[in-house]
């Protein structure tokens, strides 16, 4: 029985859609990876910051504590100076604390979502390959 004209063109038309389509998916996945990327890079961005922070002030901390040294013969002047040592030594310990928060949620910078959307619409068009 030959094919017919409009069978043709219906097959075709489905085709076009068909690479139209995937195509989309592509440019979509693509997108979701770029912006899964750019988030956790982000991340990374902070954590070096809040690092970079912390480590200016822990210069400071340790000037401060040079200075309590130098001044631990008056009484007043040393405690006052350890008291400021030990206030930045605190804030030392936050920024610390959160760089290491930042790294935690920006590392590894992998698109995991890409991937696994990636991985779904892999198995979901071998699935529909398998019916025909």
């Amino acid at each position: 029985m030959p094919i017919h004209d409009s069978e043709k063109t219906g097959l075709g038309t489905a085709a076009k859609q068909v690479a139209e389509h995937a195509s989309s998916l592509a440019r979509l996945e693509l997108r979701l990876a770029a912006l899964e990327l750019s988030s956790k890079a982000k991340a990374l961005a902070v954590g070096i910051g809040l690092a970079l922070a912390a480590l200016i002030l822990l210069l400071y901390a340790l000037g401060f504590g040079l200075a309590a040294i130098a001044a631990a013969i008056p009484l007043s002047t040393w405690a006052s100076l350890l008291i400021v040592t030990g206030g930045l030594l605190l804030l030392i310990g936050l920024l610390g604390f959160l760089a290491v928060q930042s790294f935690k949620k920006g590392a590894p910078p992998v698109p995991k979502q890409a991937i696994e959307e990636a991985k779904l619409t892999t198995e979901a068009l071998k699935a529909g390959n398998g019916r025909g």
